[in-house]
């Protein structure tokens, strides 16, 4: 018989294994059963149960407050660097002229 010159694919033996999104929880990285449920958040992030989902649900809030007072602080820092810099620029960058100046 001839031996056919078709390759068929049968695994992943000749290449590296790339794990799938699915395959474990996002947080406790616990494997994920083909036949159970999974609990997605913010679209593709994938958790073995709701307490995993909400435990990183709230550890995203609680960094996003923190970002958001961070960007308050700096904001507030650099709005008084900017207004403070121009005063002293115009103080020391004035020129002033004294005497008469004729136009014709």
């Amino acid at each position: 018989m001839k031996k056919s010159s078709a390759v068929y694919y049968s695994g992943c033996e000749e290449h590296e294994y790339q794990p799938h999104f699915l395959d474990a929880c996002f947080l406790c990285r616990r494997p994920l059963a083909h036949n159970t449920d999974i609990f997605m958040y913010r679209g593709n992030t994938p958790f073995c149960s709701q307490e995993c989902r909400q435990e990183q649900m709230e550890m995203d809030e609680a960094n996003e407050r923190k970002w958001k007072l961070s960007s308050k602080k700096s904001s507030k820092n650099t709005h008084r660097t900017k207004t403070e810099i121009p005063a002293k620029e115009t103080d020391t960058n004035k020129a002033v002229r004294t005497g008469t100046v004729a136009v014709s």
